[in-house]
């Protein structure tokens, strides 16, 4: 006999706060996102779920039923109300063990959860709480490859020795002043760290790196990017930097961001036969002729610069200039050319 419903026997629906949820109950993914949830009393948890997202809503606590979801790979809290007390059940949740994604972002955490149950952990994202330490992440799995602890306040890079599978490290947003203890993250992909109090670059030899973001600290420098070969993008804006030197031996960067330092000169680019794109606003460089001279390694494959804010940038005829300086460029500052 039909259900006079019209609904399948393996979809239900739930109210929750005068919405209706229609859940597939023979998915293994259920998307609970931007429900304004204040709990998980009324939804059904399927025992076969692979993914749960409880991204934007209300939630102060755990549900103890997710500790039954044996097949759980992803764990997404992002962006609700949860304190320490309410993540430090899951530290004994063994049947989650398999879990490789787990996202507490944007809640109001202080310290770094225990998840050393998470044997096969690949992605950990911790980012907008208020946490002042990386104390805890030696408990976390070497399997590791994409941590996040932006916008929190910590202000010593540590406890990440082990992590010699990492890939990208994001620590922006902190109050962190030396950039230290990164030396066995041989894999390592991508750094970011901008808008912290950096002082001076040292890389402890990432020779694998391809991404590093140093956007607004305290740098006057540029060196110590040297030993950093493979790197391809580069982003150093908001500091202090009055001279471009150390770049000679980046000969794969395709990006460089030096906007908003002081600059008075484009130097040791010449090498850089592979870049794209090119930010040099907001600087005190001079000379629009020597520009051209100082990206001539690149001339063919320059497609993108910013002048803007620099006397250079005054210059007659500025556009056309720069135009035929570089015949494949497709964008000055924010005109675009067909």
């Amino acid at each position: 006999m039909d259900d006079p419903t019209g609904a399948s026997p393996q979809t239900t629906s739930e109210a929750v706060d005068d919405q209706t949820v229609e859940l597939d109950l023979s998915s293994d993914v259920l998307d609970l996102s931007s429900f304004q949830l204040h709990d998980l009393d009324s939804i059904e948890l399927p025992p076969n779920l692979t993914e749960l997202d409880l991204t934007a809503n209300r939630l102060s606590s755990l549900d103890p039923r997710i500790a039954n979801l044996s097949n759980l790979k992803k764990l997404s809290l992002r962006q609700n109300l949860i304190e320490d007390a309410a993540v430090e059940p899951i530290s004994s949740w063994h049947a989650l063990s398999d879990i490789e994604d787990l996202i507490f972002r944007d809640n109001k955490l202080t310290k770094i959860p225990d998840v050393s149950i998470f044997k096969s952990l690949l992605i950990f994202d911790v980012s907008f709480n208020e946490i002042t330490t990386l104390h805890g992440l030696s408990k976390v799995s070497n399997t590791l490859k994409e941590l996040y602890v932006s916008k929190n306040e910590v202000l010593k890079i540590e406890e990440i020795d082990h992590l010699h599978e990492l890939q990208i490290l994001e620590l922006g947003s902190n109050r962190l002043r030396v950039i230290e203890n990164l030396e066995n993250l041989k894999n390592l992909r991508e750094l970011w760290l901008g808008r912290n109090r950096v002082k001076v670059v040292n890389l402890c030899g990432l020779q694998c790196i391809k991404k590093i973001s140093l956007q607004s600290n305290r740098l006057t420098s540029m060196k110590g990017f040297e030993q950093c070969v493979a790197l391809e993008e580069l982003y150093l804006s908001h500091n202090g930097i009055s001279k471009m030197e150390g770049l000679s031996s980046l000969v794969n960067l395709r990006v460089l961001d030096v906007s908003s330092n002081k600059l008075t000169s484009v130097d040791d680019i010449k090498n850089l036969t592979q870049l794209e794109d090119l930010w040099l606003n907001d600087n005190q460089i001079v000379s629009l002729d020597a520009i051209a001279d100082a990206v001539a390694g690149s001339k063919d494959k320059l497609i993108t610069i910013y002048l803007e804010n620099n006397p250079c940038a005054k210059s007659p005829n500025y556009s056309t200039i720069l135009r035929q300086s570089f015949p494949n460029i497709q964008q000055i500052d924010s005109n675009i050319y067909g």
